[in-house]
C-alpha cells in the first residue's frame, strides 16, 4: 500500500510538471504539480474505499491528475 501510494505521488508530480512543461496548462510549475497530487490522492483513497478506477494503480494516478487538472483550473476561471 504504501509504494502504491508513493508511486501515485511521484507520477502525478511527472504529469503535472509536463502538462506545464508541453502547455497544456498555463497555472505555474508548482501550481500544476500541487493540483495533479491533490487529484492523484483523493482518487487513490476512493480507490481503497470504494474500489473504483482501473487495474493499474499508475493509470489511476495519471487519469486522476489530468482530470484534476481539467476540473481546478477551469472553475475558477471566468
Amino acid at each position: 500500500m504504501f509504494p502504491t501510494l508513493i508511486g501515485t505521488v511521484v507520477i502525478a508530480g511527472i504529469v503535472g510538471y509536463l502538462s506545464e512543461r508541453s502547455g497544456f496548462t498555463h497555472n505555474g510549475y508548482l501550481q500544476s504539480i500541487v493540483i495533479c497530487v491533490g487529484g492523484a490522492f483523493v482518487f487513490y483513497f476512493v480507490t481503497l474505499m470504494f474500489g473504483f478506477g482501473f487495474r493499474s494503480p499508475g493509470m489511476n494516478a495519471i487519469a486522476a491528475s489530468v482530470g484534476a487538472l481539467v476540473i481546478v483550473p477551469f472553475h475558477w476561471r471566468k
